[in-house]
C-alpha cells in the first residue's frame, strides 16, 4: 500500500512538472481578421513601448510593456499591404513597417517601406517603393538598421527573394535558374530615413530554382548590423545555410558566399501545420559580455528524422569566415517536433533567447510555446514552457511562415501564433527577468 502512494506521488509530480501552467501571464494582443505570422519590437528610448504586427495589414501598440495593446490597419492606398510584416526602429526611435504590395499589376511585385514618426499611431500614407522590377516577384523581405556610432548611422538595410518570370507565366519557364528565372537574393538599402533606396543588388553566387519548386529555392533572407557596422545576410536554399557580408553598408560583398551550416532542407512536414518552414533568424552581439562581437544563427530542420523536427544554433567569432558546429538548443530527449523557431540577443547582458512550438510533451498534435535560453554565448540552454495551455492546429488554416521575439534590458517579449477551433490569434508572455 505504502509503495502505491509513493508511485502515485511521484506520477503526481511529474504531472504536474510536465503539464502545469507556466508561471508566466500570456496576454492576446489580437484575434480580429485571422491574424498569423507575426513580428514585435521595442523603441529604444522608451522599454514600456512596444509594436508588433501580422498578416494581412495587422499593426499593434503597447504602452505598458505589453499588457495591454491597441489594434490598427495598416493602409497604403498606392501599393497596398499584402503580409510578411517586419518591423525596425532606427536609433531616432523612427518606425519603420515593411511588407508586400498588392495594388500593383502583378499583385506583390515589390516591397513597401512605411514610416512612422509616433511609434505607429499614425503612418505615412504611400510609403517607398523597393525593387520593382516587373514581371517577376519579390518575396519574404526582411530589414535591419545600423544603430551604431558609425558614420552609417540609420541606414536601413533590406534582403528579400526575387521569383522568376515563370510566377506569372507559366509559357517563359526555363529549366536554367539564371537572372531571369530562378530565385536570388537581393538587397537595398536607405540612407535617408526610407525615402528613397539604391539599385537592387543581387547577393547569391548560386541561384536557386523556380518558387513554385520551394526546395530548390533560395528564401528565408535576413539581415542585420554587427558592432563595427557591418552588414550580414543569411538565407536558406538548397546550398545550405549561406551568409554573406559587406564592410562598407552594402557597396560591395564577399566574392564567395560562406556557408553557415548544411542544411538537410528547409521545406519540413510537420503533422498539422498548413506548411512550415526551417527559415534562419540571426542576432549580432553589441553586448558588453564576453560574447561581444559574437554572430549567431539558428534553424530548424529534420536531420534527426522526419518525425524529430529540432532546434539548431552557430556561431561566428570572426566576423562570419567561419562557424561553429551546429548545436542543439531544445534540450528534451524525445523524438518529438520542435519548429517554427526565432532568435534574439538582449543586447544588456548578451543573452541569447530562442522561441519555438514544441510537442515534446505529446504524443499527438497539441502544441506547447517554449523559450530556450543561454547566458553562455549559445554553449548551453535552459529550455521552458511559457504558453498556458497547449492547443491543436488545424492543417488546412494557413498558420504564417514565422514567429518572433524581443529581448532588453531583461525584458523579453516573445511573440506566436495560436489556432485553436479553427481560430487565429497572436499572443504574448510577460517575461521579466
Amino acid at each position: 500500500m505504502l509503495k502505491q502512494i509513493f508511485y502515485s506521488i511521484i506520477f503526481l509530480a511529474l504531472s504536474i512538472s510536465v503539464f502545469s501552467q507556466t508561471k508566466y501571464k500570456n496576454v492576446l494582443i489580437s484575434d480580429i481578421d485571422e491574424p498569423n505570422e507575426v513580428i514585435i519590437a521595442v523603441n529604444p528610448h522608451d522599454n514600456d513601448h512596444l509594436v508588433a504586427a501580422a498578416n494581412l495589414d495587422g499593426f499593434y501598440y503597447s504602452l505598458d510593456k505589453g499588457t495591454n495593446w491597441q489594434t490598427r490597419r495598416l493602409v497604403s492606398s498606392e501599393y497596398g499591404v499584402w503580409g510578411d510584416p517586419c518591423l525596425v526602429f532606427d536609433a531616432r526611435g523612427w518606425l519603420y513597417y515593411f511588407h508586400l504590395a498588392s495594388n500593383t499589376k502583378y499583385w506583390y511585385d515589390r516591397i513597401v517601406c512605411q514610416k512612422s514618426y509616433d511609434g505607429g499611431i499614425s503612418w505615412e500614407e504611400n510609403g517607398s517603393s523597393i525593387g520593382n522590377n516587373p514581371p517577376h516577384l519579390q518575396d519574404k523581405e526582411w530589414a535591419a538598421c545600423d544603430i551604431t556610432y558609425s558614420p552609417f548611422r540609420n541606414n536601413l538595410y533590406v534582403v528579400w527573394t526575387q521569383c522568376g518570370q515563370e510566377y506569372y507565366n507559366n509559357d517563359l519557364a526555363s529549366r536554367n535558374p539564371d537572372d531571369s528565372y530562378g530565385s536570388n537574393i537581393l538587397f537595398s538599402h536607405s540612407t535617408d530615413g526610407g525615402y528613397s533606396w539604391s539599385n537592387m543588388k543581387r547577393l547569391n553566387d548560386k541561384s536557386g530554382s523556380f518558387c513554385t519548386n520551394v526546395d530548390s529555392t533560395v528564401l528565408g533572407a535576413t539581415v542585420c548590423v554587427d558592432v563595427n557596422a557591418e552588414v550580414y545576410v543569411t538565407w536558406a536554399g538548397p546550398f545550405g545555410l549561406m551568409f554573406d557580408r559587406s564592410t562598407d553598408a552594402g557597396t560591395t560583398w564577399l566574392n564567395n558566399d560562406v556557408t553557415a551550416a548544411d542544411l538537410p532542407s528547409f521545406k519540413l512536414n510537420v503533422p498539422g501545420i498548413y506548411r512550415c518552414f526551417g527559415f534562419p533568424s540571426m542576432a549580432c552581439d553589441h553586448s558588453y559580455s564576453a560574447s561581444h562581437g559574437a554572430i549567431y544563427l539558428s534553424w530548424t530542420d529534420q536531420r534527426n528524422g522526419l518525425e524529430n523536427t529540432d532546434v539548431w544554433i552557430v556561431k561566428s567569432v570572426n566576423d562570419g569566415f567561419t562557424w561553429s558546429a551546429p548545436k542543439r538548443v531544445n534540450d528534451d530527449m524525445t523524438k518529438k517536433h520542435q519548429f517554427f523557431s526565432w532568435m534574439t540577443v538582449d543586447q544588456s547582458n548578451g543573452n541569447i533567447y530562442v522561441v519555438f512550438y514544441d510537442r515534446r510533451n505529446y504524443d499527438g498534435l497539441e502544441t506547447d510555446v517554449y523559450l530556450a535560453k543561454s547566458t553562455d554565448g549559445g554553449e548551453t540552454f535552459v529550455n521552458e514552457r511559457i504558453s498556458q495551455s497547449s492547443f491543436v492546429p488545424d492543417q488546412s488554416i494557413f498558420f504564417g511562415d514565422y514567429i518572433n521575439i524581443v529581448a532588453s534590458g531583461g525584458m523579453v517579449r516573445p511573440i506566436w501564433t495560436r489556432l485553436e477551433n479553427s481560430k487565429l490569434s497572436i499572443w504574448t508572455a510577460i517575461i521579466d527577468e
